[in-house]
């Protein structure tokens, strides 16, 4: 009788202390960077909806739909974290399926401007279903490249994964999206390079593509596409055309100065001067009112959000957890470096979001779910060490 009492007690100390161990693993700095890093951008969003006349407040502005999104991207960042994971790999090809599915429906009823197609209204709410796309991607990549362990050697296992991205990225170029189909060429390159990927095959590869790109130029890229990218190295740029945002841009940053000129006083933001300035230049408008400073407070976290997204990976007990980690990280940085280079005129003008901070739903939603991936990592391999 007495071992009959015992057992349910040691099922219960084994299950207390599991799920305890659990939550200690719990990346709490993970979450807390990309919360404060999502406050950064509800106050960008705050400033330009004073920017457009209107109580923040109030339905439709900038800062209450933000409001909306964040509330969103908090459920799906709950929900991902207590999905198994383990079942993204099971459910690869189908992810897959769902993924180019997406993009087919975007381009066959999607809205955009000038002809495009990019967002999706579904309700009240509009979709830009390629940012989900850069997350359903990752997840493939992933369960593919950690399926082929030592075979990564092969040149056969490294083109099949460029195939894998190859019908996506066809896709979002048919939008067109410049922008995101960078960011796919950049989540393939970071994930391969984590793999251990044959580097000499990878140099092939990479001198394929660089071969490729004045074919791509003459026959692949559109003509307002070519202005922009061509536009940052005019030393006399069209400023009443394709230099207008890049030469707005770098006033407002310029006028900024060490400390900025406070929340809602900034001239070029404030006076509309400055394009699209709650998305693509966003950062523009955080340099003009929050200064260097600012800036510099960005980029830390930034820096360590990467640095606890690495982390996740490096403890991963499998490969399937440390490359989607490569995969987030390779993309938050992408989309970074390029979107700040790009207001500062060092990288050509993509359209690429900033990460949390650019206004745009579907661009939070899918970070939600990437961390709240990574979060699942960190959570059942604990649990499984149990």
């Amino acid at each position: 009788m007495g071992v009959i009492r015992a057992q349910p007690a040691r099922v219960t100390d084994w299950a207390a202390k599991s799920v305890g161990a659990a939550w200690r693993a719990f990346d709490l700095q993970l979450t807390t960077y990309a919360a404060l890093l999502l406050a950064v951008g509800l106050v960008m969003a705050y400033t330009n909806s004073v920017e457009d006349g209107a109580v923040p407040l109030e339905a439709g502005t900038t800062f209450s739909r933000g409001l909306m999104w964040a509330a969103i991207a908090a459920v799906v960042f709950v929900l991902a974290t207590a999905f198994d994971y383990r079942w993204l790999k099971t459910l690869a090809w189908p992810i897959y399926a769902v993924q180019l599915g997406l993009l087919v429906l975007t381009l066959l009823i999607g809205d955009g401007i000038g002809g495009s197609a990019r967002w999706v209204e579904i309700g009240p709410l509009t979709f830009q279903f390629s940012e989900i796309a850069k997350i359903l991607m990752i997840i493939v990549l992933a369960s593919y490249l950690s399926s082929r362990g030592r075979g990564l050697d092969s040149f056969a296992s490294i083109l099949g994964a460029c195939l894998l991205v190859a019908p996506p990225l066809a896709l979002v170029m048919l939008q067109p999206d410049l922008g995101t189909s960078l960011v796919f060429g950049a989540i393939l390159a970071g994930m391969l390079w984590m793999s251990g990927a044959s580097l000499r095959w990878l140099t092939v590869l990479g001198a394929g593509a660089v071969a490729m790109a004045p074919t791509a130029w003459t026959y692949v890229l559109l003509d307002y596409q070519k202005e922009r990218l061509s536009s940052f190295l005019d030393a006399n740029p069209d400023l009443q055309g394709a230099g207008y945002q890049l030469n707005q841009a770098q006033i407002a940053v310029g006028s900024g100065g060490f400390i900025g000129k406070g929340l809602t006083n900034g001239t070029q933001t404030q006076g509309n001067f400055l394009p699209v300035q709650a998305t693509d230049f966003v950062f523009a408008t955080l340099a003009e009112e929050l200064g260097f400073i600012g800036g510099v407070v960005l980029f830390l976290l930034f820096i360590l959000l990467l640095w606890r997204v690495l982390v996740a990976g490096w403890r991963s007990k499998d490969a399937f957890g440390t490359l989607f980690a490569a995969g987030v990280a390779s993309m938050i940085l992408f989309q970074l470096v390029v979107n700040v280079g790009m207001v500062l005129g060092m990288m050509p003008i993509t359209g690429i979001p900033l990460p949390f901070v650019t206004h745009g739903g579907a661009s939070l939603v899918s970070m939600a779910a990437g961390l709240g991936i990574l979060q699942s990592i960190n959570i059942r391999q604990t649990r499984a060490a149990w």
